[in-house]
Formats: structure tokens, C-alpha cells, sequence
């Protein structure tokens, strides 16, 4: 009856510590889960502010471009009166610092050749 006793304790012991680690397991898998999902919610969150700043900044240096080129066109065509499209083309394709380098140009330039000689 003792071994009985032993066995039926021992049985006792292995079940308790089956449960006690399937219950750690189960809480283990639990909170990786949510960690996931608070992380992913987070995640995203932080990815649209990233990309709500992004855009902003590109829209303002596209902005700032753009009025770039448009003041530089208002002092060529002041300057050199009517303008071919073909320099309003080349001016609207520029990059901001070609821009800025012909309209230093513009105030000493005595003809549009040089204002956008290479």
C-alpha cells in the first residue's frame, strides 16, 4: 500500500508540473501574442508618422522648388523679355541648386546663352 501511495504521489508530482509548465507555456504564447500585436500596432503607427513627415518634407521641397523656378523665370522674362517654352521647360526640370546658379547669373547676364551656359 506504501508503493501505492508513492506511485499515486509521484503521479500526483508529474501531473502538477505537466500542468504547471502547459500553464507557463500557455502564458508564454499569450503574452508573445499580445507583445506582437501591441509591437505590429505600434509599428504601424510610428511607420504612418514617418511617412506623414516624409511626404510633408518632399512637399515643401517640391514647393520651394517650384517657387524657385517660378521667381527665375519672372526675372529672365523681365530681363530678356519674352522667353522660348524650351526655357521654361529647362527651368521647371532643374534641381534647386542649377536654379540658384542661374539666377545669380541673371543680374550680370546679357543674354539668356548666359544664363545657361554649362
Amino acid at each position: 500500500q506504501d508503493v501505492r501511495k508513492q506511485y499515486a504521489q509521484e503521479i500526483e508530482q508529474a501531473v502538477r508540473e505537466k500542468v504547471l509548465q502547459e500553464g507557463k507555456q500557455q502564458g508564454l504564447q499569450q503574452g508573445l501574442q499580445q507583445g506582437l500585436q501591441r509591437g505590429l500596432q505600434e509599428g504601424l503607427l510610428e511607420g504612418r508618422m514617418e511617412g506623414m513627415l516624409e511626404g510633408e518634407m518632399k512637399g515643401e521641397a517640391r514647393g520651394e522648388a517650384k517657387g524657385e523656378a517660378k521667381l527665375l523665370l519672372r526675372q529672365l522674362s523681365r530681363r530678356f523679355q519674352s522667353l522660348p517654352n524650351r526655357i521654361s521647360e529647362r527651368v521647371y526640370a532643374a534641381n534647386p541648386s542649377t536654379i540658384e546658379i542661374w539666377a545669380d547669373r541673371v543680374l550680370e547676364a546679357k543674354s539668356l546663352n548666359e544664363v545657361f551656359a554649362e
